[in-house]
């Protein structure tokens, strides 16, 4: 699921466009959320009322037009799932890029369970 939203947003940066929009469920708004407040986009935002809710994500560009997303890897997949204890996890891109895991205590980055000392599941790696 994380992998579609991550493909879809990167496409719609690649296209130009202003937003794009998914059919909710919490873990991909945990995600969405955690790529706006580390500034890959501009806002994901709820929008709608149960059944039919949805994630609208703003697409960030700098001020030349660039998207602020250059690359996207995905490490954990459906049929392979990697887990890292906090002791093993690494910097992205000497510290530029940003690794996201979900651990026990909710979808969080590479240095906040470094921090709170808790491992889990490597989704993907951004920069």
């Amino acid at each position: 699921m994380v992998n579609n939203i991550l493909t879809s947003i990167r496409n719609a940066q690649n296209a130009r466009k202003e937003s794009v929009k998914f059919p909710y469920s919490n873990l991909d708004f945990a995600v969405t959320e955690l790529l706006a407040k580390n500034g890959f986009v501009e806002s994901a935002a709820k929008k709608g009322r149960m059944p039919k809710r949805i994630i609208e994500v703003k697409i960030k560009y700098d001020p030349e037009g660039k998207g602020a997303i250059t690359g996207i890897k995905s490490i954990s997949k459906p049929s392979r799932r990697l887990y890292a204890g906090y002791k093993d996890l690494k910097k992205v891109k000497q510290g530029f890029g940003l690794s996201v895991l979900t651990t026990s205590k909710g979808i969080m980055t590479a240095k906040e369970a470094r921090q709170q000392k808790v491992g889990g599941q490597l989704l993907f790696e951004i920069w």
